[in-house]
């Protein structure tokens, strides 16, 4: 069994769950913590090779990148979408009525008491 541990300074949660991910194929993972640092232990499975610990500490050196970069680049991944969202909105002008006709509601009409109608209807 192989036991690593990794600094919180340096490295995200995020990261290490993303590389042990990677590594449940070929071992059984094992992750704990504490105030200051990530704990991981490895164990390779039946019929798989050896796991090489440098391997994972490639690994969590590459998800920790890769969180980095979605973190930085989270704003503009959504500025992008959001426009080509909108851009892709087709306005269908004949739907739209024109408002110049509605009359205006008057208090007394809009703050009625719907019930009180149906109560009548009904009696």
């Amino acid at each position: 069994m192989r036991k690593m541990k990794f600094s919180k300074e340096l490295y995200s949660k995020t990261a290490l769950i993303k590389a042990a991910y990677n590594f449940t194929d070929s071992a059984y993972v094992h992750l704990d913590a504490d105030e200051q640092y990530y704990y991981v232990e490895l164990e390779p499975k039946s019929g798989s090779d050896k796991i090489d610990e440098h391997d994972f500490v490639n690994e969590m050196l590459a998800q920790s990148v890769r969180h980095e970069i979605f973190q930085q680049t989270k704003h503009i991944r959504e500025l992008l979408y959001a426009r080509a969202v909108a851009s892709s909105v087709i306005v269908d002008e004949s739907l739209i009525e024109d408002s110049s006709d509605e009359i205006p509601y008057t208090e007394d009409e809009i703050l009625k008491d719907w019930f009180a109608e149906d109560e009548k209807n009904n009696s």
